[in-house]
């Protein structure tokens, strides 16, 4: 069970089977009363530029979005997956979508910092080895 929120305060709690998505909106005050979360663009025009993996998702009624999530373990959440949406300028600011609402998942890129994990990584271990003697000297 999800619960929810409403415009009235009061709690809704909902099965998480019957839901598509819940959308985290700026304003409900956006002019569209009946489908504030409505979005523009359900895929990117090109690559995201946002840090993160970069996913598309089938969902279990056909629709399809991308979107980006956090490159950490919140990605491996048994409920559902957290995703920045692609269009940034829409009300809606971060999706909630449930595995059960989740046909297909294909993860279409890692965007981000990952050279810079590796190249400090790789100057850590170059100083760690200058500070160590040799085997045979």
């Amino acid at each position: 069970m999800v619960e929810l929120l409403d415009l009235e305060s009061k709690v809704a709690l909902v099965a998480a089977q019957e839901i598509k998505w819940v959308c985290y909106v700026r304003d409900f005050n956006s002019g569209e009363v009946n489908n504030p979360e409505r979005l523009l663009r359900k895929t990117f025009a090109g690559r995201p530029r946002i840090e993160g993996v970069h996913l598309r998702l089938k969902l279990t009624d056909g629709d399809v979005i991308e979107g980006v999530a956090a490159n950490d373990r919140s990605l491996l959440g048994a409920e559902g997956v957290f995703l920045l949406p692609p269009d940034t300028r829409s009300n809606t600011q971060r999706m909630w979508i449930p595995v059960t609402a989740i046909a297909e998942l294909e993860a279409m890129a890692v965007v981000g910092s990952a050279k810079k994990k590796m190249v400090s990584a790789r100057v850590d271990g170059a100083a760690a080895a200058a500070d160590q003697p040799e085997l045979f000297e």
